[in-house]
């Protein structure tokens, strides 16, 4: 028997030399390095190839100023439009739905839940600064799926908890005019 055992032990060694040996100890290093990376990659805020507006740097909404100077003044819709300036004509804002326009050089949705009534809103989402647009009936948020409702900007679906900022916009002669 004891021949057998001493067999046994040399081609177990011949296996070790010549064969990956998976140990326990092997396999808990392992573990622990895995976690390491996944905990390091969540706090470094960002991945490769990601774009920045979504890696929760929080950008300024259209209620503070820009650090960026003055802007052009534009009149085409999706354009930059100071206050007081036409940001879209009243028939390029689909009814129950949303068109994308820059409303003092921030992003902003103009949406028409009815028709002839036109609200707008700041398209900076209010859970982590990302730029939402129009969806399906509603205003969504690529970044972490909220939703946002037409006609006043409330939250539909989280994570977000707060609604979006409205900005005053007024209709004269067919023109979507911001305040």
């Amino acid at each position: 028997m004891d021949t057998a055992r001493s067999d046994l032990l040399e081609h177990h060694e011949e296996l070790r030399d010549t064969h990956l040996c998976v140990t326990r100890r092997g396999v808990v290093a392992s573990g622990i390095a895995a976690v390491g990376a996944a905990c390091l990659a969540a706090c470094s805020g960002g991945s490769p190839g990601e774009d920045p507006s979504t890696s929760g740097a929080e950008e300024p909404t259209a209620d503070e100023p820009s650090s960026e100077g003055p802007t052009d003044e534009s009149s085409e819709p999706g354009g930059e439009s100071p206050a007081g300036a036409v940001v879209a004509q009243l028939d390029d804002v689909p009814v129950g739905g949303a068109l994308s326009v820059e409303i003092a050089g921030q992003p902003a949705l103009l949406t028409q839940p009815e028709e002839g009534t036109v609200k707008a809103f700041s398209a900076i989402c209010t859970h982590q600064g990302c730029t939402v647009a129009p969806g399906e009936g509603e205003l969504a948020c690529p970044c972490h799926g909220s939703a946002f409702a037409l006609a006043d900007g409330a939250v539909l679906g989280g994570p977000a908890q707060e609604p979006l900022p409205e900005i005053t916009v007024t209709v004269t002669d067919g023109a979507v005019v911001a305040s």
